[in-house]
């Protein structure tokens, strides 16, 4: 298993989070179609979490958030997120 952080801070953060809490059918879709798709999640604080079954899932998801928030929320000026990813140690079910 994969994950990528991206963290979202400064101008329009805080708008493109309820952006994405409010559009969330929309980006769960988009999210979806991502090839060993797990999960997504935000959290107030600015940051979404993706997991996925490997790293070409993850850098996939990063793309694809890239694109939504390009074609979704450019107006919101957000500044570009500080990426975090790497191997998933543990999972608990």
């Amino acid at each position: 298993m994969h994950a990528v952080v991206r963290t979202y801070s400064g101008k329009g953060a805080k708008e493109l989070l309820d952006l994405l809490e409010k559009r969330k059918a929309d980006v769960e879709k988009v999210m979806r179609s991502v090839k060993g798709f797990v999960s997504y999640r935000t959290a107030d604080g600015g940051f979404s979490v993706s997991v996925t079954q490997d790293e070409a899932g993850t850098a996939e998801s990063i793309r694809k958030a890239r694109d939504w928030i390009k074609q979704n929320a450019a107006n919101v000026g957000v500044n570009p997120p500080a990426v975090s990813e790497g191997s998933v140690i543990l999972q608990l079910r």
